[in-house]
């Protein structure tokens, strides 16, 4: 059976982030001291006593708010209440027992999920407050646990309690061919709009209000195509309007989230066009040699009906000359058309990225591109390139022994790129060339 599920709940910052990070070992929510932080759920894996688990960190519950955001942020932890096999109730020591903590409690005896209450920031050690007992009242079976999220201290008597409510499940192998894709753009290009269209439901939060979507979230999905990651970045704004520290949190997430993927799809809006912004976002998965799919979202609009798609590629190929590789898609996330197409574009761009080719092959392309167009001289010396072979793939790696680096002009490394995409394809992926010249351990990558 799959991993069991841990959700950790309770109002904002009461600490339910610092917990969550010091559980599964690496910082992956955002932790500040302003409530609302961690808006959606963000999933992490972590392991005790031999048990591997999933763990849900949520965005604070606020009971009774008209705050637009905030209702959202309840829905969400709500979906994630119903999705765990059992509850982190985090409450803090230093405010005590309130209105909101019972509020909160009611929802989760509703949900008839194992709950065990963690009461935060019991910093001191071998000292109990009588604040502690106040939590008592709020009457789940386990007795509450004091804990220190910063220090650590208590959370292994936590998740003894939490996992003795789980039942043990039959092992099962671990999931194999799942392909990771982020899903990267500037804010508003509609991600967390296209992701919740293609998962059949409001798994993020979608709002008009930029910036809503700001730690990477993973949600896995399987279905007829394969196996699937999809990993929803904050939108990755201008370096000079990132004045706020979460924002710059946010981004360096985008970064991490873009590293860890097999495949980024760059959403752009069609009313929009390519913008500055986006050829940077673009940059940031091209010098990481990832496979790229640029999905051309709102093709749905009215200001796009005349459009042609030939000519808005053109378009799109002429901002980011760089990633001419990268097929084209133009869907809506509103409407759902086209959604279904990503699916076989990105297993085949995957499957492009993972393309290793013989030696043999590469050095009959290689020796017919040399026939066809000579390679460069310079004050009467001529390049010779001896032969290439392939060292790696994702992004495909190609080595070519020459006998000066210094000869190998860009314009000439470029024409054997393109020798090789004719040949073999590689769409979808960046190709690294490296120059190596004879009898030296020098190279030149592009």
């Amino acid at each position: 059976m799959s991993k069991p599920i841990i959700a950790v709940v309770g109002r904002p910052n009461v600490g339910k982030s610092t917990l969550f990070n010091k559980i599964i070992g690496e910082r992956k929510s955002i932790v500040e001291d302003t409530p609302g932080v961690t808006r959606d759920r963000i999933y992490g894996e972590g392991e005790w006593c031999g048990r591997k688990f999933i763990l849900i960190d949520t965005g604070g519950i606020e009971p009774k708010t008209d705050n637009m955001i905030l209702q959202k942020m309840r829905e969400q932890a709500q979906i994630a209440i119903d999705t765990a096999d059992a509850i982190i109730f985090m409450c803090d020591i230093n405010v005590g027992l309130v209105a909101d903590d019972r509020d909160i409690a009611i929802m989760l005896k509703k949900s008839g999920k194992p709950t065990v209450i963690c009461v935060n920031k019991c910093d001191k050690i071998g000292e109990v407050d009588p604040t502690f007992y106040e939590f008592y009242e709020l009457g789940f079976d386990e007795d509450p646990i004091a804990v220190s999220s910063i220090h650590g201290t208590g959370s292994g008597d936590l998740l003894d309690a939490v996992l003795r409510n789980i039942p043990e499940k039959e092992d099962e192998n671990e999931e194999e061919d799942l392909i990771n894709v982020a899903v990267i753009g500037k804010p508003n290009a509609g991600k967390s709009s296209l992701i919740n269209k293609i998962l059949g439901t409001d798994r993020l939060i979608v709002s008009s209000m930029a910036g809503t979507t700001r730690d990477a979230i993973d949600t896995r999905y399987e279905n007829e195509y394969g196996k699937y990651n999809f990993i929803d970045t904050a939108g990755i704004r201008r370096q000079s309007k990132i004045d706020d520290r979460i924002e710059k949190f946010s981004v360096l997430r985008a970064h991490m989230a873009v590293e860890r993927a097999d495949v980024c799809m760059l959403v752009i809006d069609a009313t929009e066009g390519v913008t500055e912004q986006d050829e940077k976002i673009a940059g940031i998965a091209h010098e990481a040699g990832k496979a790229v799919i640029i999905v051309v979202n709102k093709w749905d609009l009215p200001e796009t009906d005349e459009k042609n798609t030939v000519e808005y590629s053109k378009k799109v190929y002429n901002a980011l000359s760089y990633l001419t590789y990268a097929p084209i898609i133009y869907v809506s996330a509103l409407t759902g058309q086209r959604v279904v197409k990503l699916f076989e574009q990105i297993n085949y761009v995957y499957e492009q990225s993972k393309l290793r080719i013989s030696t043999g092959m590469l050095n009959d392309v290689l020796n017919e591109a040399i026939t066809r167009v000579q390679p460069p001289s310079d004050k009467g010396r001529r390049l010779k390139v001896y032969y290439m072979t392939q060292t790696s793939v994702a992004p495909p790696t190609f080595v070519l022994f020459c006998n000066s680096a210094p000869l190998f002009h860009f314009s000439y490394q470029r024409y054997i790129e393109n020798c090789l995409r004719d040949t073999f394809g590689f769409k979808g992926t960046p190709i690294k060339l490296v120059i190596r010249q004879r009898g030296e351990s020098e190279e030149t990558k592009i």
